[in-house]
This record gives C-alpha cells, structure tokens and sequence, in this order.
C-alpha cells in the first residue's frame, strides 16, 4: 500500500517497493527518537518526499 503512494506522489515504480521499506524504517527509527506516532512520521516523511520529487520535476 505504501509502495502504491509512492508511486502516485512521482516514484518510479520500479524502485517504490525498495522506497516504501526504506521508508518504513526510517517512520520507526522517527517514532523511536522523537516519539512521533508511525502516522505523523510517515506524513512528515512522505512530504519530504513529494518536495524532492516535485524539485526534481522542476529541474532544481
């Protein structure tokens, strides 16, 4: 399911699986220092992503 929003926010779809694990635990390691809830971690997460992307779009 993740892999899948990934792919709608500009991830290849040859690479969102990788992402979404890659992503997964990196939301952990966020819970673990910060106490975030696994929700806000991904949020937080999967907006730096669209930034990067959208960046990326823009030739920046």
């Amino acid at each position: 399911m993740l892999a899948k929003a990934l792919e709608t926010l500009g991830c290849p779809a040859a690479k969102s699986a990788e992402m979404a694990a890659q992503l997964e635990k990196r939301a952990n390691q966020l819970v673990a220092e910060r106490g975030w809830t696994r929700e806000r971690a991904l949020v937080h997460l999967l907006g730096l992503m669209r930034g990067g992307w959208a960046a990326k779009e823009r030739g920046l």
